[in-house]
């Protein structure tokens, strides 16, 4: 299966950060036949342990997807929804008014519809107030009674995800939850490209839980697997798009994966870039460089755990939306750089 089979069918896979069960599912039976060792922890993170000598390197990836959680029923059927991440990303203000929804909840799934009043019957003050927020927005089952909706399985606390199917524009690739699944898809295709044998490192992977709320699966990380070093797959923020200047972003689609020096917690290990960058030209694979002032990555939770950590994005538009984009030829190359850093010898000229 090539790597862009892989994330589309991850895509699918409705993960909201605290329900990732199916996406791990997906993992354990692709890498078990791959891996010396794979095993769940208390909390869900998926560990896998590749195999290789040298210097333990764990790569990792997040499994969750931006949600919402199901707060209240109204007696006429309708989900209320709160906001299923860390309260500072606003994913209600812009993007899901008219996507299809997901409900997933004790007894299933339940397809739904994002939705808020529209056109003529809008008040005065919806009118002069154009953003939605959670006092706006709520999801439409088909039910027509708070007692339809429970028997259809929606329930309080149940997650919601937007729900459209990916699709492809030319080289481009958009759809929901490529923030993780492209880390996932990346690590799960290192397997079919590079033999056992040809591993310089001690290879780990993990898929972690809870990126989203606040790096959760990732703070445990550091008692689970002794890693000497560690690079975090998270998407690559890009600045190629009208209203977004290069000085603001200078990392564009189709131009490489991003190897950021900073986000808004921590600076990444230079040794390690510089280290990633050198391999990268050495085997004339495109590569960018970027800050990012306003997200974090679980790549700082592993830094504060003692482990020296680079942070790799491949390039994605859109992030943290129904439609993020990313280019198939970032792919490529985030793949073909990650097999050349795990089979170069950690002190070889690179």
């Amino acid at each position: 299966m090539d790597i862009e089979t892989m994330l589309v069918e991850l895509m699918a896979i409705p993960g909201p950060t605290g329900r990732e069960t199916a996406v791990m599912d997906w993992l354990r039976e692709r890498w078990a036949g791959k891996c010396e060792r794979v095993w769940e922890t208390k909390v869900g993170n998926l560990l896998a342990h590749v195999g290789g000598s040298g210097p333990a390197l764990l790569i990792q990836g997040h499994a969750d997807e931006l949600s919402f959680v199901v707060r209240s029923i109204d007696e006429r059927g309708f989900l209320w929804l709160s906001n299923g991440q860390a309260p500072s990303t606003n994913v209600t203000h812009r993007f899901p008014v008219g996507q299809p929804a997901l409900v997933i909840g004790r007894g299933g799934r339940i397809e739904g519809l994002f939705a808020a009043a529209s056109g003529h019957i809008l008040t005065a003050r919806q009118r002069e107030h154009e953003r939605v927020d959670l006092d706006d927005l709520f999801v439409d089952i088909g039910a027509s009674s708070r007692e339809e909706a429970l028997a259809l399985g929606a329930h309080v606390g149940a997650s919601v995800v937007w729900n459209p199917p990916a699709r492809r524009l030319g080289t481009r690739l958009y759809g929901k939850a490529i923030d993780d699944r492209v880390a996932l898809a990346l690590m799960t295709a290192l397997l079919d490209v590079v033999a056992p044998d040809d591993l310089t490192y001690d290879l780990y992977f993990a898929a972690t839980i809870q990126e989203e709320i606040g790096l959760v699966g990732s703070l445990s990380l550091g008692r689970e697997i002794d890693a000497d070093l560690a690079i975090a797959l998270d998407n690559g923020l890009v600045g190629d798009i009208p209203t977004v200047s290069s000085g603001q972003m200078p990392t564009n689609l189709g131009a490489g994966p991003t190897l950021v020096y900073k986000d808004a917690h921590v600076h990444y290990d230079v040794r390690l870039i510089d280290r990633l960058t050198d391999i990268a030209a050495a085997n004339d694979i495109p590569i960018q460089h970027a800050v990012y002032e306003q997200i974090g990555s679980d790549g700082s939770a592993l830094i504060k755990q003692g482990i020296p950590t680079a942070l790799l994005g491949p390039a994605t538009r859109y992030t943290h939306s129904a439609f993020e984009m990313i280019d198939v030829r970032d792919l490529g190359a985030s793949l073909r750089l990650l097999a050349a850093f795990v089979t170069t010898p950690p002190g070889a000229n690179s």
